[in-house]
C-alpha cells in the first residue's frame, strides 16, 4: 500500500470538488483531488444551465468554449396548453458544455498547485480518535492511504466519503426525483435563447419536462418525476418517450446523441456540512434547488466558501468540527435561507392538480412568477385570495 500526505484531500472532481481545490490551492494549501471516472466532465449528469450570477460569484467569466449558449429567459407551460414567457433585460444564463467546463475548473485548480488523480475511488475515510485525517483509495487496484488534515467531500448525492465518516446524508424517497435526459439533435425550438418547462402530471408526475437548448437545434430534453411516483413501466424515461412523441413539430427531426440518467435530491441540505476533518460540499451536501433540483451554481459558492474557511482553519491549525462549523453558517445564512424558502414552494406545487396549476397560469402574469419563485409567497397568497380561494388551505399549510 502506498502512503501520501497532503494537507487537503477533495473528493470528486465535480464543479463544486474543482472549485474547492482551486480555492485552497489558490491560498498555499498543498491540495489532492480524487475522482474515480477516467475522463473528468464525463458522463454529463445535469441539464447544464447555470445563470450568470452563479458564474461570476465564484470569480469566473462565461467562455464561449464551455458556455456555449446564452439565455435570457424561459418559457413555462401550464397542462393546458398556456404560456407564460419570462424575459429578462438585466439578467443572462447559460447553457454549459459540461464536459468542457469541468475539465477548464480542473486544469485551473491545477495551474495554481492543486494536484488531481483521475480513475481513483475512494473508498472510505482514515479515522483516528474520531476525526478524519485522510482517505484509503483504490488507482486502478493500486491501494493508496493518503494521510490529510482536511478532507472535503465532493463526491455526489451518495456519498461514500459522507457515509464512511458516519454522517447522516440519505433524504427520505419524497425528497428525490427520478431524472431521465436525453441530449438531441435535429430540433426545431422557437426561442433557443430561452428554457422550455413543461409542467403537468401527464407530462411530469409531480415534477416537469424541460427542453434547454444549446443552440444549432441541439438541446438537452430532459424529465424529473417525484422517485416515490416511478414504477415498473412508468418510470421516468416512460414519460419522456411519450412527451417526445407527442410533440412532432418539436421531435420529428431529432434524434438521441447522448443519454442520462439518476437521482436528483430535492429536499434540504444534510443536518451537518461539518465533522472533524470533513466538510461537505455539492451533492454530497445536498446543497441543490429544491424547485428544479439544479445545483452547480449552488454547489460551486458553497465550495468556495468551505475552501475559504478550511485554508483558515488549516493555517490555525485546528480543523476540529467547531471550527470548520463556520462554513456551515454561512452557508445556511445565504443560499441556506433561499432553499428552506423554495423547499415550500416546491411542497406547495406537488400537491396540486394539474387544473390547479391551470389556474395558477390563468391568475399570474409573468413577472408575478419571477417574484414568487424569488420569496414573495405574500404575492401568491393575495392572488389565491381573490382569484383562486379553492387552493387557499395548501397555501395556507405550505406558504403562508
Amino acid at each position: 500500500m502506498r502512503e501520501l500526505q497532503y494537507d487537503a484531500v477533495v473528493v470528486g472532481a465535480g464543479p463544486a470538488g474543482s472549485i474547492a481545490a482551486r480555492t485552497l490551492a489558490g491560498k498555499g494549501v498543498k491540495t489532492l483531488v480524487l475522482d474515480k471516472r477516467q475522463e473528468i466532465g464525463t458522463p454529463k449528469r445535469c441539464a447544464e444551465a447555470i445563470n450568470g450570477r452563479g458564474l461570476r460569484r465564484v470569480g469566473l467569466e462565461p467562455d464561449p468554449r464551455w458556455a456555449v449558449q446564452k439565455i435570457n429567459g424561459s418559457v413555462l407551460y401550464a397542462p393546458g396548453g398556456k404560456a407564460l414567457k419570462l424575459v429578462f433585460d438585466d439578467r443572462l444564463g447559460y447553457i454549459l458544455e459540461r464536459k468542457i467546463f469541468e475539465k477548464y475548473l480542473a486544469a485551473d485548480a491545477i495551474n495554481l498547485g492543486a494536484k488531481y488523480m483521475v480513475k481513483t475511488l475512494a473508498t472510505g475515510v482514515i479515522k483516528e480518535d474520531g476525526r478524519v485525517v485522510g482517505v484509503e483509495a483504490d488507482f486502478m487496484g493500486e491501494e493508496y492511504r493518503i494521510m490529510s488534515r482536511l478532507v472535503i467531500a465532493a463526491d455526489g448525492v451518495d456519498s461514500m466519503i459522507a457515509k464512511s465518516a458516519g454522517l447522516k446524508t440519505v433524504n427520505s424517497l419524497s425528497d428525490y426525483h427520478s431524472g431521465f435526459q436525453y441530449e438531441m439533435a435535429g430540433l426545431k425550438i422557437d426561442g433557443e435563447n430561452l428554457l422550455h418547462i413543461f409542467f403537468g402530471d401527464d407530462n411530469a408526475p409531480k415534477g416537469y419536462v424541460w427542453i434547454f437548448p444549446k443552440g444549432n437545434g441541439v438541446g438537452n430534453v430532459g424529465i424529473g418525476i417525484l422517485g416515490k411516483l416511478s414504477a415498473p413501466g412508468r418510470k421516468a424515461q416512460f414519460y419522456l418517450d411519450r412527451f417526445i412523441e407527442s410533440r412532432p413539430e418539436i421531435f420529428s427531426g431529432a434524434s438521441p446523441i447522448e443519454v442520462n440518467s439518476g437521482g436528483i435530491p430535492v429536499g434540504s441540505a444534510v443536518e451537518c456540512l461539518v465533522a472533524d476533518g470533513l466538510m461537505l460540499v455539492g451533492d454530497a451536501a445536498h446543497q441543490v434547488n429544491p424547485i428544479h433540483g439544479g445545483g452547480i451554481s449552488m454547489a460551486m459558492h458553497a465550495a468556495k466558501i468551505a475552501g475559504e474557511v478550511g485554508a483558515k482553519a488549516l493555517s490555525e491549525g485546528d480543523v476540529s468540527r467547531e471550527r470548520l462549523f463556520e462554513y456551515d453558517t454561512l452557508w445556511r445564512a445565504g443560499d441556506g435561507v433561499k432553499a428552506q424558502k423554495l423547499l415550500k414552494l416546491r411542497s406547495f406545487m406537488e400537491k396540486l392538480d394539474s387544473t390547479d396549476l391551470d389556474t395558477l397560469a390563468d391568475i399570474l402574469e409573468s413577472d408575478e412568477i419571477t417574484r414568487i419563485v424569488e420569496g414573495d409567497y405574500g404575492l401568491m397568497a393575495k392572488k389565491i385570495i381573490r382569484k383562486a380561494p379553492s387552493i387557499l388551505p395548501l397555501a395556507k399549510k405550505f406558504l403562508i
